[in-house]
C-alpha cells in the first residue's frame, strides 16, 4: 500500500497562547525530576543489557535449533532419498529379470509353433466346411501348450499363464475359467505389450479362485502377470504370453526391505493410489475400520492412500466416505510423475503426520514411497523445541516486564518533551509564537538567550519522533549546513534537550512565501518573476555543484523578503527531502519524493533516477505560477496530474492570461517544461543566463521593489516567518500541493 507521509507541510496555526504567559521550568515539576533520576540509567544504556541478553540467547537458540534441524533435515532427506531409490533399483531389476524369463519362454520354437497353431485352430470355419485335415482339437493344442510351458514355469516360479490373441481376450490358461475373457482395466497395459515391448502387470485382484497362503481356493487375491508378446516365423507379434507372478513370493518381499525405525515404511501404488504391496500397519488398520477385521484381509489392493484430514490414530474421524477423500500429497506427486520429497509433516493414509519421498515408474504405472512418521523423525528436535520454549517463556516474561518499564520511561520521556515545549525554552533558545507547523514538526519564532537575535526554531513533535523522523531532520540540517548562497536559508545551530526535544534554529524570516504572494495579491509583473528565479538559480546552483538535488522546490518553499535594507531578497527554505547525486540508488525500492504540483516527468517515472534538472522543471513551473496566477496543471486526482505532468503539453502563459508575455520569458519557462530533461536548461545557471537576457514588458526596479515592500510589509508580515505553506487557494484538489513520500512500487492511488 501507498505510504504518504506530509513533510514538513507547516500550514500555518497561529498560537493561541501568548508568549508573555508564565510556565513552571521542566526541572521544577515531578515529572521532571523522576526523568531527571532515570536519566542517569538512559544515559548509561543499563536497561538495554536484558534485552540484549534475549535477543542474543533467542538468536543462540534460533541458530542452534536451525543448525540440529538443518542437521537433521538433511540426513533425513538422504536416507529416505537413498532407500527410496534403492527400493526403485531393486523393483526394476526385478521387473528385468521377470520380462527375460517370460521372453526366454516365449521365445521357445515349440511354443510359438503351438500358439500359432491354437490361433488357426480358432477361426471360424465357413458353413458347410469342416476342419482342415490334420487340424487337432482346441483341448489337445492347449494342453500341449500346458506341458510346454510347465519346465520354464517351474524354473522361474511362474504360478500359471495365460494366452492372449489380438483382440485381448484370453484363448489358453491353466485355469480353465479364464478362457474366453478379458482381463478388465488392463487393455492399455496388454496394447504396449502387443507393440512389442515386455512388461510387468503391477498387482491386481484375480478374476479366478486361486489358492492363499492357507491352501484355500479364494477370489480375488493379488496376482501379477509378466507379459511378453509371441511372434511368428516372420517376427510378427500374434500373441502375448502372460505368465503369473505371486506379488507375495517376491514383489513385497523386495518392498518389504523399505521397513526402518518403528513407523518406517515403503509401499507401492498403482495410478488409482491404491495400495499394491503390504502396509506393516495392517493391524492398526484393522483397529481404525480402514480394513475390515477378518482372518484373510491385508492392505494389499483394500486400501486407497487417502488424507482422511486428521488423525485417525487419534481419534480423528472424517465426516466423507474413505472414496471421496483427496489423495495424500505424496500418492498425488508420484501419480503425477514427480520424483522428490516432502519433510513438511503431511498427513498419510492414517491421517498420522509423516516425511516422505516418492517417486514414479512410469513404464509399470506404479509409484514407490518411502515415509517416516513425524514424530519419530523429529523426536530429538522437538526434545530441543521443549527445552528451548521454556527458556523463552521465562525471557518473554523478563522482556515483558522491560517492555512495560520501557513504556513508562517512554511516556514520561514524552511529557518531559512536552512539559520542555511548554515552558518554551529549548536549551539557550526562548520561544515565542508557533508560526508553522507540518506532518514532521512545529516553528516557533524564537530568540537566543545571549544573543537576543529573532531565530526561527524548528522541532520534531514529541508524539513524532521516530528514528526515521530523527534521519530526515538531522539530514536536513546537515545539508543545509554546507549551503552558503545568500538565497539559501541560514542554519545557526542544532541540538537536543536532555528531555530528547530535537531542533535546530535558522534564520527568521519575516517576509512572505511566493505562494502566499500570489494568492494575496495575484499574478507577478513579468519583470519581479524574472528576478525572483534569478536568485532561486543562485541557490540551486551551489546546491547543484555539491552534487544534491532539492525534491520539492516549489512556491511555498521559497521566500520573499526585505533583507539587510534589500528588497526581494529571496530564500530557499526546506532541504528534508534533498538527495545526493552521490548515493547509491537501489531499484528495488523506488521513492517518489516531492510536490505533485511541481513534479518533473522522471520523478515520477523514475523516481531514482532523478537529477539537477528536475529542480530546474519545478522552477519553470514556479515561473508559470508566478506569472499566471496558476499551476502548469490542475486536476482532481492525484493520478490525474502526474499523467498530465508525464504527457500533457503546458498551455503558453500568455493564452493564459489572455494577453502578451515576453517571448524570451514564455520560451525560457516552456523550455524548463520540458518532458525530456535532455531540451531544458542543463544547470541553474544556464537558466539565470537566459533569464538575464530578456527584456521585460515590466521592469521591476529597486524602486519598485521598494515601494512593494512600502505599501505591503505591515499587512504581509502579520503572521508571517518561515512558514513553507499557507492554506490551499483552492485551484486544486486538497493535498495535491502538500509534500509527500512514498516508499513502494505501486501506482498512487487517486
Amino acid at each position: 500500500m501507498w505510504n504518504w507521509i506530509n513533510v514538513l507541510t507547516g500550514r500555518n496555526r497561529p498560537n493561541s497562547g501568548g508568549a508573555g504567559q508564565a510556565h513552571l521550568t521542566f526541572g521544577q515539576t515531578s515529572i521532571g525530576r523522576t526523568i531527571s533520576r532515570t536519566g542517569v540509567v538512559l544515559k548509561k544504556q543499563l536497561w538495554i543489557w536484558p534485552i540484549i541478553a534475549f535477543v542474543v540467547l533467542a538468536t543462540i537458540g534460533f541458530f542452534i535449533k536451525s543448525s540440529i534441524q538443518r542437521t537433521m533435515e538433511d540426513n533425513l532427506t538422504n536416507q529416505l532419498v537413498t532407500l527410496r531409490d534403492i527400493e526403485k533399483a531393486m523393483l526394476e531389476k526385478w521387473f528385468e529379470v521377470q520380462e527375460s524369463n517370460a521372453s526366454s519362454i516365449a521365445s521357445e520354437v515349440e511354443l510359438r509353433d503351438l500358439v500359432a497353431e491354437l490361433l488357426v485352430a480358432l477361426k471360424p470355419i465357413g458353413e458347410g466346411d469342416g476342419p482342415p485335415a490334420g487340424q487337432r482339437p482346441l483341448s489337445v493344442i492347449r494342453a500341449a501348450l500346458t506341458a510346454e510351458l510347465e519346465p520354464g514355469q517351474q524354473a522361474h516360479q511362474f504360478a500359471g499363464y495365460a494366452i492372449f490373441d489380438r483382440d485381448q481376450r484370453i484363448v489358453a490358461s491353466n485355469e480353465e475359467g479364464l478362457i474366453g475373457h478379458k482381463q478388465p482395466n488392463y487393455e492399455e497395459f496388454l496394447s504396449r505389450v502387443f507393440d512389442g515391448a515386455p512388461s510387468v502387470s503391477v498387482p491386481f485382484a484375480s478374476i479366478t479362485l486361486l489358492k492363499d497362503h492357507l491352501g484355500r481356493m479364494r477370489a480375488g487375491l493379488p496376482t501379477m502377470f509378466a507379459c511378453v508378446p509371441v511372434r511368428d516365423s516372420n517376427f510378427r507379434v500374434i500373441a502375448l504370453l502372460g505368465l503369473r507372478i505371486r506379488p507375495e513370493r517376491e514383489f513385497t518381499d523386495i518392498i518389504q526391505h523399505g521397513k526402518f525405525g518403528a513407523t518406517g515404511e515403503t509401499y507401492a501404488i498403482d495410478k488409482n493410489g491404491t495400495l499394491i504391496s503390504n502396509s506393516r500397519f495392517d493391524r492398526e488398520l484393522i483397529d481404525l475400520g480402514v480394513i475390515p477385521d477378518t482372518p484373510d484381509t491385508a492392505s494389499i489392493l483394500n486400501v486407497q492412500m487417502r488424507d482422511p484430514g486428521g488423525n485417525l490414530a487419534t481419534g480423528f474421524r472424517p465426516g466423507k466416505r474413505r472414496a471421496e477423500l483427496p489423495l495424500t500429497n505424496s500418492a498425488k506427486k508420484a501419480i503425477s510423475g514427480d520424483t522428490g520429497y516432502s519433510l513438511g509433516g503431511n498427513r498419510d493414509y492414517r491421517g498420522v503426520p509423516n516425511v516422505a519421498a516418492w517417486t514414479w515408474l512410469p513404464k509399470y504405472e506404479m509409484g514407490l514411497v518411502t515415509k517416516i512418521d513425524y514424530s519419530e523423525a523429529f523426536r530429538p528436535l522437538t526434545i530441543l523445541q521443549r527445552v528451548f520454549f521454556s527458556l523463552f517463556a521465562l525471557l518473554i516474561v523478563a522482556a515483558i516486564a522491560i517492555f512495560i518499564f520501557t513504556i513508562i520511561v517512554s511516556r514520561l520521556q514524552r511529557e518531559a518533551q512536552k512539559s520542555a515545549i511548554e515552558a518554551r525554552q529549548l536549551g539557550q533558545y526562548r520561544l515565542e509564537e508557533q508560526i508553522g507547523a507540518g506532518g514532521m514538526g512545529v516553528v516557533y519564532r524564537g530568540h537566543h538567550a545571549m544573543l537576543r537575535r529573532p531565530t526561527a526554531v524548528k522541532m520534531l513533535e514529541p508524539d513524532r519522533v521516530s528514528e526515521a523522523s530523527i534521519g530526515r531532520f538531522e539530514r536536513e540540517v546537515q545539508i543545509t549546513c554546507q549551503l552558503n548562497n545568500p538565497h539559501t536559508v541560514a542554519i545557526y545551530d542544532y541540538g537536543r534537550t536532555p528531555e530528547g526535544v530535537f531542533y535546530y534554529a535558522m534564520e527568521f524570516l519575516d517576509g512572505i512565501n511566493l505562494e502566499s504572494l500570489v494568492e494575496k495579491y495575484g499574478a507577478q509583473p513579468d519583470g519581479r518573476v524574472i528576478e525572483i528565479l534569478k536568485q532561486v538559480c543562485a541557490s540551486l546552483y551551489e546546491a547543484h555543484s555539491l552534487g544534491l538535488v532539492h525534491r520539492d522546490i516549489k512556491p511555498a518553499n521559497i521566500m520573499l523578503n526585505r533583507r539587510g535594507a534589500e528588497p526581494d531578497v529571496v530564500k530557499v527554505l526546506d532541504f528534508g527531502l534533498v538527495k545526493s547525486l552521490n548515493e547509491r540508488s537501489d531499484a528495488s525500492s523506488r521513492t517518489l519524493s516531492g510536490t505533485p504540483l511541481y513534479m518533473s516527468p522522471e520523478a515520477i517515472q523514475s523516481p531514482d533516477m532523478i537529477d539537477a534538472r528536475s529542480d530546474i522543471y519545478a522552477v519553470g513551473a514556479v515561473g508559470y505560477f508566478l506569472l499566471t496566477g496558476f499551476t502548469v496543471f490542475s486536476a482532481r486526482t492525484l493520478n490525474e496530474l502526474c499523467q498530465q505532468h508525464i504527457d500533457a503539453v503546458p498551455e503558453l502563459p500568455s493564452q493564459r492570461l489572455g494577453k502578451s508575455v515576453p517571448q524570451e520569458l514564455e520560451h525560457a519557462l516552456l523550455a524548463c517544461l520540458e518532458k525530456n530533461r535532455a531540451k531544458r536548461p542543463q544547470t541553474a545557471r544556464d537558466l539565470a543566463n537566459l533569464l538575464d537576457r530578456i527584456t521585460p514588458q515590466q521592469p521591476w526596479t529597486r524602486e519598485a521593489a521598494e515601494g512593494w515592500w512600502s505599501r505591503h510589509e505591515r499587512k504581509q508580515t502579520a503572521g508571517a516567518g518561515n512558514s513553507p505553506l499557507p492554506q490551499s487557494g483552492g485551484t486544486v484538489a486538497s493535498g495535491l500541493d502538500r509534500t509527500i513520500v512514498y516508499d513502494g512500487d505501486n501506482p498512487p492511488p487517486s
